[in-house]
């Protein structure tokens, strides 16, 4: 039930912005980094959070029955193996078996030409969004609209650090112990959405359909408040 609660607590701590470093993150699961707000405005749309729950419900139910239980630890434990099968195999380019200098070289080649692309395409496009008038360049007030951005996005990454180790004692969790609603360890893909949307209700405070990033900070407080509350 632990490996339960810890799941749904990084889609929890989601919604909030406190869990946008986590990593349930991109389809990368509760150690990925699901972050809500996909288009960066600060705002958290109904719609986003379906989107972003959606992929973590499916990351997490890993063997694809439609639950989240014991058994998808051990189908996420296989596929973790398989992978690191398969990139052993792709390093082991003349498949003696092992990996020469030469071998190791080009791996680590591979991964930082791979790195600098990424990089590269993440400019791109935090340019593109940035660049609203379509003008080619970036204004002045343009800019200071990224920063904004950014202020958000490393609150963010500072709450991050109240996430899972002190969430029992604050909201994430409440609503986990909420989301099994049957207490049978398991949770259904109606459980896991009933509690996400219970939690969004809650941080949506203006009950607007939205979350506002001043909601967010709001949620961040209540949290660490609740938190310190319990030590």
């Amino acid at each position: 039930m632990r490996k339960l609660t810890l799941t749904l607590s990084a889609a929890a701590l989601a919604i909030t912005g406190a869990g946008a470093g986590i990593a349930l993150a991109g389809p990368g699961g509760p150690s990925g980094k699901h972050n809500p707000d996909a288009d960066g405005d600060g705002i958290v749309t109904q719609a986003e959070m379906a989107a972003m729950s959606d992929q973590i419900f499916t990351h997490m139910d890993a063997n694809g029955d439609g639950v989240i239980d014991a058994s998808d630890r051990e189908a996420r434990a296989e596929r973790r193996e398989d992978h690191r099968e398969d990139r052993f195999a792709s390093m082991d380019t003349d498949g003696d078996g092992e990996l020469s200098p030469d071998e190791m070289k080009a791996a680590h080649e591979a991964r930082m030409d791979d790195r600098t692309d990424k990089r590269a395409g993440r400019a791109e496009a935090m340019f593109a969004k940035l660049d609203t008038d379509k003008s080619g360049g970036l204004s002045a007030e343009e800019l200071e609209t990224g920063r904004e951005m950014r202020k958000h996005r490393f609150a963010d990454r500072d709450g991050s650090k109240y996430g899972t180790r002190g969430s029992h004692h604050g909201g994430p969790m409440k609503m986990l112990k909420q989301a099994d609603s049957n207490g049978d360890g398991t949770i259904t893909r109606a459980e896991f959405d009933a509690g996400i949307k219970a939690h969004f209700a809650k941080v949506d405070t203006d009950n607007s359909g939205t979350i506002t990033a001043e909601e967010r900070e709001a949620a961040h407080a209540a949290m660490r408040a609740a938190r310190k509350g319990g030590q």
